[in-house]
């Protein structure tokens, strides 16, 4: 239980009062890194599940947009496993791709998604972005 409030407060879902309150069904994806890297652009991603019995499996369908406004490329970012309140770390790196020139980065939808009890469109209910970056997100 600890783990899940832990979870909870680290990315605001817990109320102000400390009330164990029960969050409604969902994944938080902060963007929490952008590192240029040799071959490309590095995204670190915290992600979160508030469902029951966690998230198997997922797999965001993301667009990269320049500071142009222009998409730069359509991607598929797959975040595996996310226990319920317990926080998990993904990396992507973005080859050929300029961290600088990153602008927004947009959830388009979720191309695979595998719950307990087989709710296919679970992970695109009560997904919440956000980013510690300059690169907006959006979802």
């Amino acid at each position: 239980m600890r783990n899940t409030l832990a979870a909870l407060c680290l990315f605001g879902l817990a109320g102000a009062t400390g009330a164990q309150e029960v969050a409604p069904a969902g994944i938080t994806v902060e963007l929490n890194g952008v590192a240029q890297i040799d071959s490309g652009c590095q995204l670190t991603f915290v992600a979160a599940s508030t469902h029951p019995e966690g998230v198997e499996s997922v797999v965001f369908e993301t667009v990269l947009f320049d500071s142009a406004g222009a998409v730069d490329r359509l991607t598929l970012f797959d975040f595996g496993q996310i226990p319920t309140g317990v926080p998990r770390v993904r990396q992507f790196l973005v080859p050929e791709l300029s961290c600088a020139a990153l602008d927004r980065l947009l959830i388009n939808g979720v191309n695979a998604c595998t719950v307990p009890g087989g709710d296919d469109a679970a992970c695109a209910k009560g997904l919440t972005v956000k980013s510690r970056t300059e690169v907006e997100m959006l979802g």
